[in-house]
């Protein structure tokens, strides 16, 4: 992705930087030398700001460890401080260095213990620009930043897209889009309560359900956050990503497969937000054809979809709330029991919006995908709202699409506006629609067939003048083309050949 130098914000200077480390490695390796840092240089501004206002109180107590978990802020032993870190950052060691002090700060405290990568001694790791990145924390002042914690974690959040950027495909382990989350968020808005996410990747549901409590001047503490995650190193990268923004949280004892171990089995969620894997074949469910958690019916053995959706319902409480991503097949494949499971679950009253979503949104993936908000205790009983927001959203790059902030509050004022019963549908967008008339349709649940085809404004040219421009513009376009074809037979004859 192109920078230009002229207009780099913190996060960029220290991805442009960073981008150096790479050299022969790829982004999956590296990645967590970044992050690493990152969370490295976080931990140690929280620790060194406490330690200054002790040494300035005069007690003493300035290395009593309980002074610092008493605020939620991690204990950072002296050889792992930033200060002792920087003086060595353009020795040759300075990779067993940073080991060392992710050792140390594990050893100190119970909740990073095996999380922190251990990795930047490693012979392929350039020193010098491990160096150059680890002045770079050091000397770019960030006083002229309104919370430097803040721009550290905004600093992670960003370098986590862009690594998603590099790995394409296999990004969707551990990232999900912002525009996607911030979208699921700014509909179920978690104000307070329990969140929930049975595929938790790096975390990022949880960090724009806290943003949300704080934008709308809650309280983070309001929030009791559960998870699970089967993938070890991306269950460590959320543990990370998590302690970055101060949010406590649940993530199981550690990485663990949700179908088959799960983590809070007796949890009763006030809010679900989450991106499973789409369409997993291999998830076990020869294993589980009796689970007590197939209400709606046992899920098919080669897709995952309605086991995720159905672990989910299993953990709501009885006002809850969920917010799933999925491949647009869920929405109206009949294979495999799958139509009866939807059949069921619509049945139960329990489909509350369906919001088709604009292509290329997902670094992993290009399959077309859509948000299911399901909510057992809906406003509009037996209707469900459909949103066609197919359209929406920019190009960001050749490859990718981001939703704009007026896309996002777009959606969320249009499902706000059906659940008070003010929604004014309009035509190739938004339409609400009753059980029978979902039934009448197969069960399935394409917003395409509910929200019909926007309306084009009459421009007031009659009719037979457009169909007398268009047929003066295609003969000239046939005039054109008969004159290209005479000029390329005439090229082929120059050497040598004749059609």
């Amino acid at each position: 992705m192109p920078i230009n130098s002229a207009d780099l914000g913190f996060e960029k200077k220290i991805w442009k930087v960073a981008d150096k480390l790479r050299g022969n490695m790829d982004a999956s390796e590296y990645k967590h030398v970044v992050l690493g840092l990152i969370f490295l240089k976080y931990i140690s501004d929280s620790f060194e700001e406490k330690y200054i206002e002790l040494v300035e109180e005069g007690a003493g107590f300035e290395e009593e460890k309980d002074e610092y978990l008493a605020e939620n802020i991690f204990y950072v032993p002296e050889e792992a401080r930033w200060s002792y870190i920087s003086k060595h950052a353009n020795q040759q060691e300075i990779g067993q260095i940073i080991d060392n002090a992710m050792v140390a700060i594990e050893r100190e405290n119970t909740r990073l213990a095996g999380i922190l990568p251990k990795t930047f001694a490693r012979p392929e790791l350039d020193k010098r620009r491990l160096g150059e990145v680890v002045d770079l924390f050091t000397n770019i002042p960030m006083v002229d930043y309104r919370d430097k914690k803040d721009i550290l974690g905004r600093t992670y959040e960003y370098c986590l897209a862009m690594f998603a950027e590099q790995e394409g495909r296999r990004a969707g382990e551990f990232y999900t889009p912002s525009s996607i989350v911030k979208t699921l968020v700014e509909i179920l808005e978690p104000y307070n309560g329990r969140v929930y996410d049975p595929a938790s990747g790096a975390g990022g549901m949880f960090v724009q359900s806290a943003k949300f409590v704080e934008n709308h001047h809650g309280n983070i503490q309001d929030l009791s956050v559960f998870g699970q995650e089967a993938n070890p190193t991306t269950w460590k990268l959320a543990q990370m990503n998590l302690a970055i923004r101060g949010i406590e949280a649940d993530l199981g004892e550690a990485h663990a497969d949700t179908f088959f171990n799960d983590q809070h089995p007796t949890l009763r969620a006030d809010f679900v937000l989450a991106n499973p894997p789409f369409n997993m074949s291999d998830w076990g469910g020869d294993q589980l054809v009796d689970d007590k958690r197939w209400r709606y019916g046992t899920p098919p053995k080669g897709n995952a979809n309605f086991a995720w959706m159905q672990h989910m319902i299993h953990h709501l409480s009885p006002k809850g709330k969920i917010g799933l991503v999925l491949a647009n097949g869920s929405l109206s494949s009949q294979t495999s029991n799958e139509g009866e499971i939807r059949k069921n679950i619509i049945e139960d009253d329990l489909v509350e919006s369906i919001i088709a979503m604009p292509s290329q949104l997902f670094y992993s993936t290009g399959i077309p995908v859509s948000l299911w908000i399901l909510n057992k205790d809906k406003k509009q009983k037996g209707k469900t709202l459909f949103i066609d927001a197919r359209n929406m959203g920019d190009m960001v790059t050749r490859a990718h699409r981001e939703l704009k902030e007026e896309d996002i509050n777009k959606i969320a004022n249009t499902y706000k506006d059906f659940v008070s019963g003010e929604l004014e549908e309009v035509d190739g967008y938004s339409a609400s629609a009753t059980i029978k008339e979902i039934k009448g349709n197969d069960y399935i649940l394409t917003p395409g067939r509910y929200v019909g085809i926007e309306a084009i404004e009459d421009d007031g040219i009659p009719f037979e003048e457009k169909m007398e421009d268009l047929t003066m513009e295609l003969s000239e376009s046939f005039q054109e083309s008969y004159e290209l074809e005479d000029e390329i037979r005439d090229r082929l004859q120059v050497i040598g050949y004749e059609l």
